[in-house]
């Protein structure tokens, strides 16, 4: 239950941070958006990014070996990195629609799905 509750959190954590990160980029479109200057759009995305935390923390305490979760440091920060480039690429792809997945990401992909069996096998 814990491993499914940490990835969950890192999942909507993922989610606030992709619009905190990248959202105005693409929210620039809607015309009450535009005219926000950067300062408004940095703090914006700060008040997005805290949402980003108030899901992460929990996430990799939860998560996190030491206080009874199933994963390591390395496993949590592997687990994230996959998490966030599918979130990000979800939201690219469906809702920001700025980009059209290609053989190269998916490539990419099979590469990160490498890097998580290696970080997880116990060699």
């Amino acid at each position: 239950m814990k491993a499914f509750l940490t990835i969950a959190l890192l999942c909507v954590s993922n989610l606030f941070m992709t619009f905190a990160w990248y959202g105005h980029l693409y929210f620039k479109k809607l015309p009450w958006f535009a005219k926000t200057g950067i300062v408004g759009v940095v703090l914006l995305s700060w008040g997005l990014a805290f949402f980003e935390y108030v899901f992460q923390v929990p996430a990799n305490r939860i998560g996190f070996e030491a206080n009874g979760g199933p994963y390591n440091l390395f496993q949590l920060k592997v687990i994230q990195e996959v998490i966030s480039l599918t979130v990000f690429t979800l939201c690219a792809v469906y809702v920001f629609k700025s980009d059209k997945l290609a053989w190269n990401h998916l490539l990419g992909f099979v590469l990160l799905v490498a890097a998580v069996y290696v970080i997880f096998k116990k060699w």
